[in-house]
């Protein structure tokens, strides 16, 4: 494997430039970045990242927690996260957390112990033992939150807007005629389902019909929702909307369990988007979310933190999109 100093001499740069190019391109021209990358790639030049870690105190790693690696919502998150990551010079630790504060912490303990450079953590809690750092670095605190935005957390975020799409959901429902609408939500200590709900219940408020919303609180799995779900249809929906798409697939199943069809008798609305959404049977209306560009932008504002970019505490807010397919229809005449 060639050295740096002979990477550097077939460039035609200095070994500086070539250091600048691997670990801050953003220094570095875009021509001369992309001159220096085709050497690299052609000489098969690798760099020490252990002696780098030991020279800067960089781990070049980025560590990210999901509460639910089995969601595959967050597949697609990681992706970006990763691609982003990559881009910018670092690897990405992945650590499933399963909605346990302790388990959280621990992963949190990394950042302490400096085995990684920052954590981005798309659940809903700030592990406790950040409180410190948080408090004593402020906005400069290598922090960001994907997904379960909640301003009481005081960390840089990306997220949707769930009250406007949990909004438009209902209006969807209710332009198609739907009249008794049940919502099937996430965990009440979830700050997106809140929203959601929040968003779901002004809607049917501004048509008078706050009374016809059936409320029934899920997990996001799809077991939840199939138990939620037979107790609506008993309640005389003939709407559902379900605060994931995971859940839609419970709410369909139970659906087809009692004996009605989707959506000739019940029409079903779900939430993110997922890749099998358009194959579920019926191909399934939902609300989209940019999944990758969440992971991408929340490393791009850890990234931005970690070089010491002056900026103030960001809220990204990323567009929504409401995928109409053919799980919603007009209710059947009664």
């Amino acid at each position: 494997m060639p050295t740096i100093i002979e990477v550097a001499a077939l460039a035609g740069v200095s070994t500086a430039t070539v250091s600048r190019v691997l670990s801050r391109p953003e220094q570095v021209s875009e021509d001369t970045r992309r001159h220096v990358l085709a050497v690299v790639r052609a000489s098969g030049y690798a760099p020490n990242v252990a002696a780098r870690s030991l020279r800067t105190l960089r781990a070049a790693k980025i560590l990210l927690t999901v509460p639910d690696i089995s969601n595959t919502f967050f597949a697609s998150v990681i992706r970006g996260a990763e691609e982003a990551a990559r881009d910018a010079g670092y690897s990405v630790v992945v650590g499933d957390t399963r909605h346990d504060p302790e388990v959280e912490d621990q992963y949190a303990d990394m950042l302490s112990r400096r085995e990684v450079d920052g954590l981005i953590f798309l659940g809903h809690r700030l592990p406790a033992s950040l409180a410190a750092l948080l408090v004593r670095k402020g906005a400069a605190a290598p922090i960001v939150n994907g997904c379960e935005y909640s301003p009481d957390l005081g960390v840089p975020s990306v997220h949707i807007d769930n009250a406007a799409a949990g909004a438009e959901a209902i209006e969807h429902l209710i332009d198609l005629g739907h009249r008794t609408i049940g919502v099937i939500t996430g965990p009440e200590v979830s700050p997106i389902s809140r929203d959601r709900l929040a968003g779901a219940v002004a809607a049917a408020e501004r048509h008078g019909l706050r009374d016809a919303l059936h409320i029934g609180i899920g997990d996001y799995a799809a077991r939840s929702a199939f138990e939620q779900t037979r107790r609506l249809l008993a309640q005389g929906v003939t709407a559902i909307f379900c605060f994931s798409d995971e859940m839609a697939m419970g709410a369909l199943g139970a659906i087809g369990e009692s004996g009605l069809a989707c959506p000739a008798d019940i029409s079903v609305v779900g939430f993110d988007d997922l890749p099998l959404a358009r194959y579920f049977h019926p191909p399934l209306t939902t609300i989209a979310q940019p999944k990758g560009m969440i992971g991408r932008r929340a490393v791009d504002l850890l990234v931005d933190i970690l070089r010491g970019v002056d900026s103030p505490c960001q809220q990204v807010t990323l567009r929504h999109e409401l995928v109409i397919r053919h799980s919603t229809a007009t209710p059947a005449p009664t």
